[in-house]
């Protein structure tokens, strides 16, 4: 095909599926040393820590678990520099979508006073994941520094949530020179794949492609880089038995169940029906699992509407999801179930109150348009469309369709 982008010779060197290791001398060494009356705190921080690690690079939620439980009990034992350890607590529950109680031991954090700009930073991250802009926005404020890593990949993210992509990028590029500067690997990897993410935002497509073989070759396991490179195969170059070759050398040793999800949605384009239906049975069978907790219940909304029409279902798991997270997001999966419930009423209320004019993803206004189409609201509906035709990449090629029928 013209003007394509992704090339087996650029990442086949990093698609042999290798089993991650989720162990180590250094993290036996702390971990033998964690009895069942020890109050050793090093151990339990470093031991959690090493947790973190294998979660991330396995997808396998046993581990966040797992270090949920060495982080509160090096809470339960700190007598100095707790706040520290809560700190550390806040984001395991961030990445468990545990957002209210992440907020509490934020501001608990906050209260005992050390480190001051880290709980600054963490409760302005917070508060993002929890919709309440205005208050992320002082905090923002609060740890300006135009010198900080820390605090210019927020200052991007901030201009992420205000539809100014450009400015995002200007920000997560002077990020990216920062992390190279500090030669640190675990930044240079964060920026790589967030500047990867951005460029193919903004309709960059080569460039994003290029920074996520950039992630790969310093971590040649990273899941997300390689979930990104089969997105681009798939919805730049149209090529989705390549993107589902990518994709399997990935869950062979990666669980996280969005990832079979993915290769569900590429399956149904390919009109596979088996590779489809096999992938939704991965999917609910790893998140049968209930230590995942709300972790995918944006994920199982979809599929409710999609897929199984329990639309009542799908309303009952989006009021949770508003209480967890009252976000533009949350309130347009909301208004979306109400419309495929037929209550057009209260999803066009929804959308008008918290999602329209609010977001700038384009999965949400999809979702409005929708609503506003059934309402025949035809202006708004226009509007929408236009940004929407421009976001076909992001959205796949199986929703061309469905914008077009708007």
């Amino acid at each position: 095909m013209e003007n394509t982008i992704g090339n087996q010779e650029d990442y086949n060197v990093f698609l042999v599926a290798k089993q991650p290791k989720t162990t180590s001398k250094y993290f036996e060494l702390w971990n033998t040393k964690i009895r069942p009356d020890s109050i050793q705190l090093t151990s339990f921080a470093i031991v959690g820590g090493e947790y973190t690690r294998y979660f991330k690079e396995t997808g396998d939620i046993t581990y966040l678990k797992k270090a949920e439980q060495s982080l509160k009990k090096a809470v339960a034992v700190a007598a100095v520099g707790k706040e520290t350890y809560l700190r550390a607590l806040a984001r395991n529950y961030i990445a468990q979508h545990r957002f209210k109680e992440a907020l509490v031991l934020a501001n608990e954090a906050m209260e005992l006073g050390g480190g001051a700009n880290e709980s600054r930073s963490l409760l302005f991250d917070v508060h993002m994941e929890l919709g309440n802009y205005k208050v992320a926005e002082a905090y923002l404020e609060s740890i300006k520094n135009l010198s900080d890593f820390g605090y210019i990949i927020r200052l991007s993210k901030w201009n992420d949530y205000k539809g100014d992509l450009n400015t995002t990028i200007a920000f997560m590029e002077k990020a990216k020179e920062k992390a190279i500067s500090a030669k640190s690997k675990e930044l240079m990897l964060w920026s790589f794949t967030n500047l990867a993410d951005y460029y193919g935002h903004a309709g960059r497509i080569a460039e994003s492609y290029q920074y996520y073989l950039s992630a790969l070759a310093l971590d040649p396991s990273n899941a997300y880089a390689k979930k990104g490179i089969a997105w681009i195969v798939f919805s730049h170059d149209k090529n989705p038995e390549e993107a589902l070759r990518i994709l399997d050398s990935v869950t062979a040793t990666y669980k996280a169940p969005d990832y079979f999800l993915l290769k569900a949605d590429i399956a149904d384009y390919m009109g596979d029906d088996n590779t489809r239906l096999e992938n939704l049975d991965s999917y609910f069978t790893t998140v049968q699992n209930e230590a995942y907790g709300d972790m995918y219940n944006g994920y199982n909304i979809n599929l409710f509407l999609e897929e199984t029409g329990q639309y009542e279902k799908a309303v009952q798991l989006s009021m949770r999801e508003v209480a967890n997270r009252p976000t533009p997001e949350s309130y347009s999966m909301l208004g979306y179930s109400y419309l495929k419930n037929d209550q057009l009423d209260k999803a066009k209320k929804i959308m008008d109150e918290f999602v329209y004019g609010k977001t700038f993803e384009p999965a949400l206004c999809y979702q409005a348009a929708a609503v506003y189409s059934a309402s025949g609201e035809l202006k708004k509906v226009q509007i929408l469309k236009k940004d929407l035709v421009g976001s076909i990449y992001e959205l796949g090629p199986g929703m061309e369709k469905n914008i077009k029928a708007l």
